[in-house]
């Protein structure tokens, strides 16, 4: 029993450690002002938008995109209809997006979809028609400023924008009101205060964009996108981050995402979500690690190293050990030893710790944010009872 205290102990000493910085993060957030930004030179924007099956939706994203404040002209909507059963390309283009159909059942994911769609514009269109590539998942429908908005932080200085990830249906239950609890907080509480601070931000999958310098130069096959992780959005991050890069955030730049609503879409998403962020782990994790302890050399910053270090370190894997090991070491204390303390101490102590924690961080983001949750108080209230939840799931994810 004591071995598991003191394990327990020095997990958590090493998380405080990790992850106390957060602390300056939730300041800055919560005092965070908007800020001002000038127009900024009108760019050409190609926006990227791989979709699979997906009739149902696409058509209310580029119906958002053609209604954008920003010229129309200037907006150029491509579509790659990846490996579809359905009308989603024939729906695209009756909403005059530029389709391309791909077929190929060995090579899945959206990593690969893009890299396809990226080299298909540079054979139809050359690598320097577009100053700037937008990339959206089927399902998001940005606010009509949108695109204004990432322009004025692209015209900044940034090569590298994401925006403010919001939830189209964050009330439907708890499950897509996890996603979207999630997101928000880390809009408000992790990318705002990066960019304040002069750090750099994470991608997060969708509703970003990119300056045509960054696109990866290379074979013909992987030109302009390379990243073919699990993950691809923080495969993406990392290797901008170590290439010094800064990715900059713009919170008035508002898109909606769909959230899963059943625990096993649920399921299988965030599995492979967390197998994508061993994989980041695995290929960057030693970079990262050691450009903490380099010279600022070629631009590379060493906090933004260690901050997506951090991002990918698989800390709830560590947790879900040491919660596993609570529960034997409670098992054998109230068996062997007769000590009914054991159960308490062992095991439902550090669940209710955890479930503080992440109670209070959803509690504070409903609060800071209630304009921006679109649902009634009384479920705004309710879900920040029940983030903890979702959140505590990913323990026996990462464990599959």
């Amino acid at each position: 029993m004591r071995f598991l205290i003191a394990l327990n102990a020095a997990v958590g000493a090493v998380f405080f450690i990790c992850y106390s910085y957060h602390l300056i993060y939730l300041v800055a957030g919560l005092f965070r002002k908007k800020r001002e930004s000038a127009p900024g030179e009108l760019h050409d924007f190609a926006v990227l938008i791989p979709a699979r099956n997906e009739e149902k939706v696409i058509g209310d994203l580029l119906r958002a995109l053609a209604g954008q404040t920003y010229p129309r002209e200037k907006i150029t909507a491509f579509v790659v209809a990846d490996n579809c059963t359905d009308n989603t390309a024939a729906v695209a283009r009756d909403c005059g997006a530029v389709v391309y159909e791909r077929r190929d059942t060995e090579r899945i994911g959206k990593g690969y979809a893009l890299s396809f769609l990226m080299r298909r514009i540079g054979e139809d269109y050359g690598r320097d028609a577009f100053d700037a590539f937008f990339v959206f998942d089927a399902d998001n429908v940005p606010e009509p400023d949108f695109i204004e908005e990432m322009n004025k932080t692209y015209s900044a200085g940034y090569k590298l924008v994401t925006g403010y990830r919001n939830s189209k249906n964050y009330g439907d239950n708890w499950i897509s009101a996890g996603y979207g609890l999630w997101f928000i907080r880390e809009a408000r509480f992790l990318n705002g205060p990066r960019t304040d601070l002069g750090l750099s931000c994470a991608v997060s999958g969708t509703g970003f964009m990119f300056d045509r310098s960054v696109a990866a130069d290379g074979p013909e096959e992987t030109a302009g996108w390379r990243y073919f992780l699990l993950t691809e959005d923080i495969e993406f991050s990392a290797a901008m981050i170590l290439s010094g890069e800064r990715i900059g955030y713009c919170g008035t730049a508002v898109f909606y995402d769909e959230q899963p609503v059943t625990f096993r879409q649920s399921w299988r998403q965030r599995l492979r979500w967390a197998k994508g962020y061993l994989q980041v782990f695995g290929r960057y994790g030693r970079d990262l690690f050691a450009s903490m302890f380099r010279r600022k050399t070629g631009g590379v910053k060493r906090f933004p190293c260690f901050d997506m270090l951090m991002t990918v370190l698989p800390a709830i894997a560590l947790s879900g050990f040491v919660i596993a090991a609570d529960a034997v070491g409670a098992v054998v204390c109230a068996a062997v030893a007769r000590d009914p303390r054991a159960v308490a101490l062992l095991l439902i102590l550090p669940l209710f710790n955890a479930y503080a924690i992440f109670y209070v961080m959803g509690f504070i983001t409903t609060l800071a944010e209630w304009q921006n949750i679109h649902t009634s108080a009384v479920k705004k209230i309710l879900y920040t009872f029940t983030l903890p939840l979702f959140v505590l799931t990913y323990i026996p994810i990462t464990a599959t």
